[in-house]
């Protein structure tokens, strides 16, 4: 399972989804990646073009390439683990 999070550095939604993730890394279910929103120029509607829908929030989560949504759907996944 791989875990790609687009994000900003000053969300705090963002920072949990990364811990999320490292948790789930620290229990052998894959690697994540943190993509900077700001940093690599992505801007929402690029985001919007990558998630394959309108994106009104951030983090955007992708888990082995499909969009899942934000953290409260990351976190909603992790319970189903």
């Amino acid at each position: 399972m791989t875990i790609v999070i687009y994000g900003r550095d000053n969300c705090s939604y963002c920072k949990r989804a990364v811990e999320l993730a490292k948790q789930l890394k620290g229990h052998g279910y894959g690697d994540y990646e943190y993509i900077d929103i700001t940093t690599a120029g992505i801007d929402k509607e690029k985001l919007s073009e990558i998630v394959g829908k309108p994106v009104e929030t951030i983090p955007q989560v992708l888990i082995d390439g499909q969009p899942i949504g934000g953290y409260t759907e990351l976190a909603a996944y992790v319970t189903t683990l």
